[in-house]
């Protein structure tokens, strides 16, 4: 995980940028896949702050949804609204 400095919206609310990298096995057509890949997160409010306070390469369980960067974005980001520690190393 990388993170920038949490910020905060002109209306007081904390948001928090990360990258975050997912390694694990998928099954496509009955072969095994390897994955390894990053992807940019966004998470706002308490969730920010919680995951700002995070040690970088912790390894999470993340849940939230996918959503475009903005308005006009095809570029898409995904939004953390809950997380947990995880039991893998």
């Amino acid at each position: 995980m990388a993170k920038s400095a949490l910020r905060y919206t002109p209306a007081g609310i904390p948001v928090a940028e990360l990258s975050l990298r997912h390694e694990g096995a998928v099954s496509e057509a009955g072969i095994e896949r390897q994955l390894g890949f990053e992807f940019p997160a966004i998470a706002v409010g308490p969730v920010a702050v919680a995951l700002d306070r995070e040690p970088l390469g912790k390894a999470l369980d993340v849940a939230g949804f996918i959503a475009p960067k903005s308005r006009r974005s095809s570029r898409l980001i995904v939004h953390i609204t809950e997380y947990a520690s995880s039991e893998r190393n």
